[in-house]
């Protein structure tokens, strides 16, 4: 049986003592609590009992650590998908809030002219873009192969809501603290004739999310 669903996976926590927006700098792995996120997740995979073809990660370290316990139960390669990166960031490196905070440096103010774009990075059309044409080419990939079962691909949150929101037909702009795309989450979807469509979301993480000091929402 060819590829049937495409699992996006959010990264656990990240150990981010300094509270910045770290975005695609590397050296961001996860915390002792990011872990143990992504091993709920990886559990939660397991538990579906449904045959998976091919598991994809984001580049960045949280990823690929995030990624690494889903490799281990089920006997997967993970291979590396450039399309499902962290979108740049103008606010890279610095705390976003508080003293020194870049919301207070008119330097960046040049930055918020847009949300909606946003200005201060990749514009939401763009990052859906890329996220839909790596779910479809993960899924064409595995049925070319002759690969019987599901995509996984362990991304961002802003990534997965792009795709959960232009696949669904909702507006791109939004209120980032109200994004349904938790620590270690997974978003399901399907392909229908050649058309994405949205059949699940669950958060395997729910139990240890009051301990996380680091969300990551940009």
């Amino acid at each position: 049986m060819p590829a049937r669903q495409i699992h996006l996976v959010r990264h656990g926590e990240v150990f981010n003592p300094t509270g910045v927006l770290y975005g695609r700098i590397p050296g961001f792995g996860l915390s002792e609590l990011g872990h143990r996120m992504a091993a709920a997740a990886a559990a939660d995979i397991v538990a579906r009992d449904r045959p998976v073809a091919a598991l994809y990660t984001s580049p960045l370290q949280r990823a690929r650590e995030s990624g690494r316990p889903i490799a281990e139960a089920l006997g997967l390669e993970p291979s590396i998908e450039d399309r499902i990166i962290e979108p740049t960031n103008a606010f890279e490196g610095r705390r976003m809030e508080g003293k020194g905070g870049a919301l207070r440096d008119p330097r960046m103010w040049r930055f918020l002219w847009n949300p909606w774009l946003p200005a201060w990075g990749e514009h939401f059309t763009s990052i859906a873009g890329r996220m839909r044409a790596a779910m479809t080419d993960a899924h064409a990939a595995a049925e070319a192969a002759g690969e019987a079962g599901d995509v996984v691909m362990v991304s961002h949150q802003l990534p997965i809501w792009m795709a959960h929101r232009s696949i669904v037909g909702e507006s791109l702009p939004h209120d980032p603290r109200k994004r349904r795309c938790s620590l270690s989450s997974i978003t399901s979807f399907e392909l229908h004739d050649g058309k994405l469509v949205e059949v699940g979301y669950s958060d395997p993480a729910a139990g240890l999310q009051a301990e996380a000091t680091d969300v990551g929402a940009v």
